[in-house]
Order: structure tokens, then C-alpha cells, then sequence
């Protein structure tokens, strides 16, 4: 198939068609910075990467690497604000916006994986002392692009990861509830606190939140401004794995790197095709999500992983996908 990757657009676009048909059908019944390329040692190492200086420069808020060897595939982006505990900024926004443009067309990343390079902190949310000298125009727009920064993560077409070693409030957690998966440390805290200031969350939040966990849950959480623990998320679904905190303050990334190796060996067009069936899908009715993974489906079909994994099946050896 060509660019079978690259056909993900279409694809989408077959999908809608299918619901609207399946809509129809109803009816009709009665009733970035540059890339840094590094190994995977030095991804995988406790301290590696990591700056703990006062101040990093602008440029430095953003890490982007793509990791070697077993690690091949995996990106991880690293949010390196420490005098700031990694407040989202317009600049860190700018950053963000950029890397994730480069991610969604690139055919070799396979996972990406969103940590903090700063120990004890995910993200705090908005940077409050950047928004107090923003006339209230300029509000509106930082927020909006903030959404759309966020959802643009959720929108990437590979397995996105989130790594909560430390505080995750705000907007801090609405960008990791934006992510496929969230893995946290126990020590990790957790929340929408946005009504402490007479707002509401304004990333996602009250949507993705109660998406996540369930509605009445969700409400008690953001009307309470509470914050809760890892073993609590773990608890209530807000995070899928929970990890006690290690020396080094990395035990979440560790362990989404861990995860992230098991999706390496699998097909990457079904990958990517199985996360866009699960979210077009949990949108709409189970009939119409049934068509949309008929369409998706039938996207894996003639790809050449698809005829490499049956043949690796048959062979008794494990596959090696291209992505075709």
C-alpha cells in the first residue's frame, strides 16, 4: 500500500463517511527545537538529559529526542522550565506546537512519550506570571492556543505516553489527559484546581476529565479543586499504571519507557489505525463505531506488514515491519 501512513487523512475522511452513512441508515429506521538524537542509554539513565540549572534557555524548554537501538522509534519530549516548574508559556506552547507538527508526519516514530526533565514537577498549569502582564485580549488568545496545542497532542497518530513524576495540576494535567496513557508515581499529585481561581479548566479539561473517570467523579474533583495521589488516580482510572518513586525521581518514565518497547514490535499502520478506531469510535453510537472499524480494518489489509506478519506467523520467527 502506498504510503500507507501518509493515507491515515484519508482514511479519516472514510471514516466519517462511514458514520454519517451509519447515522443516515439510522435515521431511515423507525424508532520545535531541532531534534536532539540521542541513545538510548542516555534516555534510559536516571540523571541523563536532565538540567537543573536556575534558568534553562528558551530554546532548552522543549527537549526533543529520539531515542537508538532496542529504544528505535520511541520520542520522547522533556518539558525543562525549573525556575518556572515547567508553567506552560506562550514560547513552551510555540515549542510544543512545532515538535508535535513534526511528529504527526514523520513515519518512523512509533511512540512518543511526554516527561518532565525537572525532578518533583510534571507541569504546574498555566504560567500565572506571564498571564498577569497579558492585556485580557491576549488571554483569550493564550488559551486558545493552549487548546489547540493540547489537542493537537491528542491528535497525534502514534501512542502517546505521559510520565507523571511529580506535581501535575491545571493545564499540567490536562496535557497528560490528553495523552493514549498516563503513568504516575505514587508520590505524584494530580488535578484540576482552575475554580481556586474562579476559572474552569480551559485545556480539555472538563471534557477529557469525565471521559476518563467518569462524570460525577469528575465534577467532585473540579468543583473541590482536590488533588489527588497516584495510588488515588490509579484508583479511580485516571492513570493506567502506578509506580513508587525511585532515588533518581524518574519511575514513571522508566516505566512508560517499558511500555512504550512492547508497541515497538507490533505493525505500525495497525497501531495507528487501531488508536484512530478507539477514538473516532468512543465518540458515537456502537453501531456506527462497528462501520468505523470496518473502514479501519480494511486499511490493514493490503499492507505489506500485514503479509510480513503472517508470514513471520508461519515462519515461526518474529515479524519485521516497515511500516507498509
Amino acid at each position: 500500500m502506498a504510503a500507507a501512513l501518509g493515507g491515515l487523512g484519508l482514511l479519516q475522511g472514510r471514516v466519517r463517511l462511514a458514520a454519517a452513512a451509519t447515522a443516515t441508515s439510522s435515521l431511515g429506521r423507525p424508532g520545535h527545537r531541532a531534534p536532539v538524537r540521542g541513545g538510548a542509554a542516555a534516555a534510559a539513565l536516571p540523571s541523563a538529559g536532565r538540567s537543573y540549572g536556575s534558568e534553562a534557555k528558551e530554546e532548552e524548554e522543549l527537549r526533543v529526542r529520539y531515542l537508538d537501538d532496542e529504544h528505535k522509534g520511541i520520542v520522547v519530549l522533556g518539558l525543562n522550565r525549573s525556575h518556572a516548574k515547567n508553567a506552560l508559556s506562550k514560547n513552551i506552547l510555540k515549542m510544543m506546537s512545532k515538535a508535535v507538527d513534526a511528529l504527526k508526519s514523520d513515519k518512523k516514530v512509533r511512540t512518543v512519550i511526554l516527561r518532565s526533565e525537572v525532578p518533583g514537577i510534571f507541569c504546574a498549569g498555566a504560567d500565572l506570571k506571564e498571564r498577569a502582564k497579558m492585556h485580557s485580549s491576549e488571554v483569550s488568545s493564550f488559551v486558545s492556543k493552549a487548546r489547540a496545542t493540547i489537542n493537537d497532542m491528542a491528535n497525534l497518530p502514534v501512542p502517546t505516553i505521559a510520565a507523571i513524576d511529580g506535581t501535575a495540576v491545571g493545564g499540567g494535567l490536562e496535557l497528560a489527559l490528553a495523552c493514549d496513557i498516563r503513568v504516575a508515581a505514587s508520590s505524584a499529585k494530580m488535578g484540576l484546581v482552575e475554580t481556586k481561581l474562579a476559572i474552569i479548566p480551559g485545556g480539555g479539561g472538563t471534557q477529557r476529565l469525565p471521559r476518563a473517570i467518569g462524570v460525577s467523579l469528575a465534577k467532585e474533583l473540579i468543583f473541590s479543586a482536590r488533588t489527588v495521589d497516584g495510588e488515588e488516580a490509579k484508583s479511580i482510572g485516571l492513570i493506567s499504571h502506578v509506580v513508587e518513586q525511585n532515588e533518581a525521581g524518574d519511575a514513571a518514565y522508566r516505566r512508560a519507557l517499558a511500555l512504550a518497547r512492547e508497541f515497538l514490535p507490533q505493525g505500525p499502520v495497525a497501531v495507528r489505525v487501531a488508536k484512530l478506531a478507539i477514538n473516532q469510535g468512543m465518540e458515537v453510537d456502537l453501531v456506527t463505531g462497528l462501520a468505523i472499524e470496518e473502514a479501519c480494518y480494511a486499511q490493514t489489509i493490503p499492507t505489506k506488514d500485514r503479509i510480513e506478519g503472517l508470514l513471520a506467523f508461519k515462519e515461526k520467527r518474529p515479524p519485521r515491519y516497515k511500516g507498509e
